[in-house]
């Protein structure tokens, strides 16, 4: 079973190989995907360390390929909620700020009301006086 499994795959990688060097022939860059290729190899030589080689556990291998992924997601994602949570912060300071202005625009009217109330009564009295007994 396993051995036609491995037949069969390789029968398919050959004919996918064959098509793609049969669709750059027709292409006519053959010489440029060709440069490119051997650009990869020498750059493969450079290496010192070993090229990646999977374990045979699938579940492992794909840990391995997702994981700096969902780290630089995580990280990228952590450091937008500590922007948001220091502008969130920041808002909250302003919203207080507001809060203590209205409290003394609501007093400072309050105590002019009351201002005018004694004003107003105070003429109603000099009023009542300058008219004398009724």
């Amino acid at each position: 079973m396993t051995r036609r499994l491995h037949d069969r795959f390789i029968a398919q990688l050959r004919t996918s190989v064959r098509e793609e060097v049969a669709e750059i022939k027709a292409e006519g860059n053959l010489e440029a995907v060709l440069s490119t290729l051997d650009a990869i190899v020498e750059e493969g030589k450079a290496r010192e360390e070993p090229a990646w080689r999977p374990s045979g556990v699938p579940e492992k291998d794909m840990r391995s390929a997702l994981a700096p992924g969902l780290l630089q997601q995580r990280d990228t994602l952590r450091r937008r909620v500590q922007r948001q949570e220091a502008e969130n912060r920041q808002l909250a300071v302003a919203v207080r700020a507001g809060r203590r202005q209205l409290e003394a625009l609501r007093l400072q009217g309050q105590a002019r009301w009351q201002a005018w109330q004694a004003v107003h009564r105070g003429q109603e009295e000099l009023a009542a006086v300058l008219r004398g007994p009724e």
